[in-house]
């Protein structure tokens, strides 16, 4: 059975930095590309980051980019998003996906949650 274990949420101050994690289990997914989706409140789910199976190619949203890294070591199945200078608006649940939002597969979600 594939599942996608996602980790590092929590509670942050503003301007504060979490790293989230995601391990897969299952199915190697290194020849996969991969990336992060958060879903905020009334809203729908969106993408964040990608990254290639190769870790060479990277896609941000523009409101991250600067702030937050995708990366990933596919030794470990895992791949990760480092986030920095967080700000309120990224409070949400973040998800982790494997081979495209459309057939690929989801992980259950971490909360963050920006406040002072």
């Amino acid at each position: 059975q594939v599942q996608l274990v996602e980790s590092g949420g929590g509670l942050v101050q503003p301007g504060g930095s979490l790293r989230l994690s995601c391990t897969a289990s299952g199915r190697s997914f290194s020849r996969s590309d991969m990336g992060w989706f958060r879903q905020a409140p009334g809203k729908e789910r969106e993408f964040v980051a990608a990254i290639s199976w190769r870790g060479d190619t990277t896609d941000y949203t523009d409101s991250v980019k600067g702030r937050f890294t995708i990366s990933r070591d596919n030794a470990k199945n895992t791949i990760y998003l480092q986030m920095s200078s967080l700000k309120p608006e990224d409070t949400a649940v973040y998800y982790c996906n494997a081979e495209g939002p459309d057939v690929g597969y989801w992980g259950q979600g971490t909360q963050v949650t920006v406040s002072s």
